[in-house]
């Protein structure tokens, strides 16, 4: 029996990488499927990455800034007065715009020297005294009346005096609707979750007509 010799060196361990020439491709294909059925999903029906482009939105949201946007609150609740979405463009639903909604479906929209009242479907009349997310200087060129329909809504950018939106272009329609922001992202110091949020308020005193 021979004796071991105890000044041999030791094996060396080795660490193989686990992607050898054999299985790239098979790689490649489960990095594939990993995409589609997790990235995708999310990305076409949970949230979505958008940009800012243009001023409509100031103060709230800036030209160039970040923002994930929620795709799957509105299938369980609709949106609400004051919220802040995006949706499709009604003229080009190529395009995707940000705008805060006033007007709720079947309601009436009446503004008269840049200010906004808004009849119920029960008739009760409500003036919008405040809204704290807008540039406090007025368009007082704004005359215009319009009753939406069950399924649309009336959306105005904060910006009033820079901004294309339902005063324009009309209603949009729930359908038409992607999401609300959910995440701002960029710039950095603006970070914030649930960004843009906040409900026009209304006068107390609300009238039958």
């Amino acid at each position: 029996m021979e004796k071991e010799n105890l000044n041999s060196p030791a094996p060396e361990t080795v660490i193989e990488s686990p992607v050898k020439k054999e299985n790239f491709f098979k790689e490649i294909f489960k990095f594939a499927l990993f995409v589609a059925v997790i990235v995708l999903p999310i990305r076409l029906f949970i949230a979505q990455p958008f940009i800012v482009s243009g001023d409509s939105m100031d103060p709230t949201f800036a030209n160039g800034q970040y923002l994930v946007v929620d795709q799957i609150s509105y299938r369980f609740e609709n949106p609400k007065r004051g919220d802040v979405v995006i949706f499709r463009y009604p003229n080009d639903k190529k395009k995707f715009y940000i705008k805060r909604i006033i007007g709720l479906p079947s309601e009436t929209i009446d503004i008269q020297n840049g200010r906004i009242s808004i009849t119920k479907k029960d008739g009760t009349k409500s003036l919008i005294t405040e809204e704290s997310y807008i540039n406090p200087i007025l368009d007082n060129s704004d005359h215009m009346s319009v009753t939406l329909k069950n399924d649309e809504y009336f959306v105005m950018g904060d910006n009033r005096t820079r901004s294309s939106d339902s005063r324009i272009w009309g209603a949009v329609k729930n359908t038409l609707i992607v999401g609300k922001p959910f995440l701002r992202l960029f710039p950095i110091t603006k970070v914030s979750i649930i960004p843009g949020s906040g409900t026009p308020v209304l006068l107390k005193e609300e009238v039958k007509i």
